[in-house]
């Protein structure tokens, strides 16, 4: 589909095994609560830290869906009893290796650390192991096709001088509501707080609905949060681009596309259609 990157969210298991996941729970995206009844926490929710992997093999992996089990996106993959499971991140990168054997051409990964303090909590530290993955892989020089991200700003700057990491590193920016970490995102945004991230990471991932404001009638206008991390030296890669929930402003894909690629001349994005994305980058220019 023309992708460039594949991302990988990672969490760790009960045995300490790490796992590509979209976050740190199970039973939106698997049959646990049919397999495991009674597994849960005291919210209601199956973590993937209070099960060994090879209780976590045994799952199927669906599309994500809401609480009470309806899809997410309900227009997307509809199975025709296809077997998916979980990998973990180090079968996930053998996986895209021989991919790029397959398809001729690099593929390059963008791996995710999810809730490091909150995996601390738990009595893993899932940074350690993450970097030692990637090592075994082959990715451990700035040059290499990968870019670390994480929500946690703290973690970041572990990475880079803790663990005198050299690979390329992005700043996950989101809501400070969303409590991903204790990373105060609203001073991020500002040019203080990139000039200040630009001495730790390569870039930014913020949430696209952050690179706009709906002005008078509907108008769309530039925030300056792209134009503010560019002074600073920092790429810009938003997410998440999906044709089947735009953000608030925008009436269809491409009039989103054409925004944030031809006028904020952003340096990458996430996208659930990479080949829509690809179609705009490749097209000639009117």
């Amino acid at each position: 589909m023309g992708a460039d990157y594949l991302e990988q969210d990672v969490v760790a298991t009960k045995d300490g095994q790490l796992i590509v996941l979209h976050d740190i729970h199970l039973d939106r995206v698997t049959n646990v609560a049919k397999l495991f009844p009674g597994r849960h926490r005291a919210d209601g929710r199956f973590y993937a830290k209070d099960f060994l992997l090879s209780d976590i093999k045994r799952l199927y992996v669906h599309e994500r869906t809401t609480a009470d089990g309806a899809p997410v996106y309900p227009g997307r993959f509809r199975s025709a009893g296809e077997v998916f499971r979980v990998h973990t991140f180090a079968e996930e990168l053998a996986f895209i290796q021989n991919l790029e054997k397959s398809v001729g051409r690099p593929v390059g990964i963008y791996p995710e650390i999810k809730r490091p303090a909150w995996h601390r909590e738990e009595g893993v530290d899932i940074t350690p192991p993450f970097l030692k993955v990637l090592r075994d892989f082959g990715y451990t020089s700035h040059s290499d096709p990968v870019y670390v991200q994480c929500f946690d700003a703290v973690e970041l700057v572990r990475i880079r001088k803790d663990h005198n990491c050299g690979l390329k590193l992005i700043q996950l920016i989101g809501e400070n509501a969303w409590q991903e970490s204790t990373t105060d995102y609203d001073r991020l945004r500002t040019t203080r707080g990139l000039k200040q991230l630009a001495r730790t990471v390569d870039g930014i991932g913020p949430w696209v609905d952050r690179l706009y404001r709906v002005g008078a009638k509907g108008a769309i206008r530039d925030s300056g949060l792209v134009s503010r991390a560019h002074q600073a030296g920092l790429a810009v890669h938003p997410y998440t681009f999906r044709k089947d929930d735009l953000p608030p402003g925008f009436k269809t894909f491409e009039d989103l596309l054409e925004f944030t690629i031809d006028k904020l001349n952003v340096d990458g994005l996430f996208t659930d259609f990479p080949d829509l994305v690809a179609k705009k980058c490749t097209a000639p220019s009117p």
